[in-house]
């Protein structure tokens, strides 16, 4: 009678199981171009405010090249940089980027960066900073982050690329230097892969599938 019990709680349990994933499913089907759609529209926002929707006129969001430097990048995988281009001619490029050594683990980033070497702007798009501390690179906490705008491997130089307590030209915030730190050095690390790779971020093949494949 026991055994039977279970092999019967274990049917039922597996038939919902089924029903569960069928209609996880079904809801993906019905709602994965309304998500992409929001997701591709989370995307423009944040390109938009690095650079401006009307200093470039291509389809930034299928101009799109895989680019992959773990020293540099931050990451082992593949990441994305965006072009942007005004009737063909080189704008800027949008890099994903990721600090690897933030306090509380990796913080993600896109690094703007115009055609002269020029950063366009900064976002940190991920991270698991400490509250009310760490997380004030966040642009909706604070605006420490829009510092980075105008300046390039020259202005200030690569000394310079620190925070002031080690004798760089960067803020850092009260009690929680290590998280401003991090960010400083892997924007000026994506700064010098520009440098470096400039040809290929602007040349390379239209490979990223889709912003959010």
């Amino acid at each position: 009678m026991l055994t039977k019990m279970i092999s019967k709680n274990g049917l039922i349990l597996a038939i919902f199981a089924a029903i569960c994933v069928g209609l996880i499913a079904v809801t993906y089907y019905i709602t994965r171009d309304t998500i992409a759609g929001e997701m591709e529209a989370a995307l423009a926002r944040t390109l938009n405010q690095l650079v401006a929707e009307d200093e470039y006129d291509n389809d930034v969001y299928h101009d799109c090249t895989l680019i992959q430097d773990a020293k540099a990048l931050g990451s082992k995988k593949p990441l994305k940089a965006y072009r942007m281009r005004k009737n063909g001619e080189p704008v800027a490029v949008v890099m994903e980027s990721i600090a690897p050594n933030g306090y509380s683990g990796k913080i993600a980033m896109v690094v703007g960066i115009y055609q002269d070497g020029t950063i366009a702007g900064v976002r940190v798009t991920d991270h698991k900073e400490t509250p009310g501390l760490g997380d004030k690179v966040d642009a909706k906490k604070s605006d420490w982050i829009l510092d980075f705008e105008g300046k390039s491997l020259s202005n200030p130089d690569i000394e310079g690329w620190a925070v002031s307590k080690d004798g760089g030209q960067f803020d850092a915030f009260t009690g929680a230097t290590i998280t401003p730190r991090a960010v400083i050095q892997q924007v000026a690390t994506t700064l010098e892969f520009f440098e470096d790779n400039k040809q290929q971020l602007f040349e390379g093949p239209q490979n990223c599938g889709g912003a959010n494949d």
